[in-house]
């Protein structure tokens, strides 16, 4: 069993930490168990519950009300909802509840089944990048087993390599793009996605893919002569230094522009070298595939 901090539930469910102490107060529905120092803690079954009734009262239910429901009945009203973003929000939930009790059978079923009504593009936006995100802010507090990441992330890619070789390979790409992560970087969903809209937009991509050292990079550099390169970062090592990842591009990759993403880079606050552009969100790197499939 997972043990969830109240800085847990906040982050995963956006509801603030003193609201979820007055729900206690006030309410049957949490009962936190204590840590030794007097610390709150909370179950898988505890964060479920905050996931549903957090989502329930923003759209409209009254905690008052939602406390007098049975779980049948907040599982019912959770289905009625209508609105587009409680849909989203609701099937995010439901992704990290069937993770946390490593349900990988409905986990895939889920995924599936968004992938086949809406397209691998739109369910990695709407559904699979938030939830992404939701683990991030788990493994990052050190409140996930990383055997509960490890099926997630593995199930997922799954889904994205089928839909890369499905899609055809350019004849007369407009560009060709080198994809790689550096040393210590073995997290790709976000390099694989690339590696998809890219391809679906006729742009040829040079996937050298997960901890590749610079040297390698720039021999494939020499050999292939792409346009750009591209690399997305989600999760470095402990002894990652943006300044240092950023020197060692300029050296090594004279002559060819390098675009950045992901999160390490929103905290990166010094000058940003000459042949190397950072894009800060999802939709600002979408723009520029979408500049370079003209």
């Amino acid at each position: 069993m997972n043990a969830f901090t109240i800085k847990d539930l906040e982050n995963l469910s956006g509801v603030k930490a003193h609201t979820i102490r007055i729900w206690e107060q006030r309410y049957n529905f949490l009962k936190p168990q204590r840590t030794e120092t007097n610390i709150r803690y909370y179950s898988n079954e505890e964060l479920k519950t905050v996931l549903n009734i957090s989502l329930l009262n923003k759209y409209g239910f009254k905690i008052s009300h939602i406390d007098r429901m049975t779980p049948e009945e907040i599982g019912q009203r959770i289905l009625s909802l209508s609105d587009t973003d409680a849909i989203q929000e609701r099937n995010v939930n439901e992704l990290l509840k069937e993770m946390i009790d490593l349900n990988v059978e409905r986990l895939d079923k889920i995924i599936s089944e968004h992938i086949a009504l809406k397209g691998l593009e739109r369910s990695m936006m709407k559904l699979l990048f938030p939830f992404l995100e939701k683990i991030g802010i788990l493994w990052l507090t050190g409140h996930i087993n990383p055997a509960q990441e490890h099926l997630v992330t593995n199930l997922i890619r799954q889904k994205m390599m089928v839909a890369i070789d499905k899609t055809p390979i350019p004849v007369s790409p407009k560009k060709n793009i080198l994809l790689f992560l550096p040393e210590g970087e073995y997290h790709e969903l976000g390099l694989l996605f690339l590696y998809y809209l890219m391809k679906t937009k006729d742009i040829g991509v040079i996937y050298a893919g997960a901890n590749i050292p610079f040297k390698d990079v720039a021999y494939i550099v020499n050999l292939k002569k792409p346009e750009y390169i591209f690399c997305h970062l989600t999760s470095t090592v402990s002894n990652f230094s943006m300044e240092r990842f950023l020197e060692k591009s300029s050296h090594y990759f004279t002559g060819t522009p390098l675009i950045v993403s992901g999160y390490p880079i929103l905290s990166y606050k010094k000058q940003v070298p000459a042949g190397i552009q950072f894009k800060y969100s999802l939709s600002e790197m979408m723009d520029f595939i979408n500049q370079l499939a003209v």
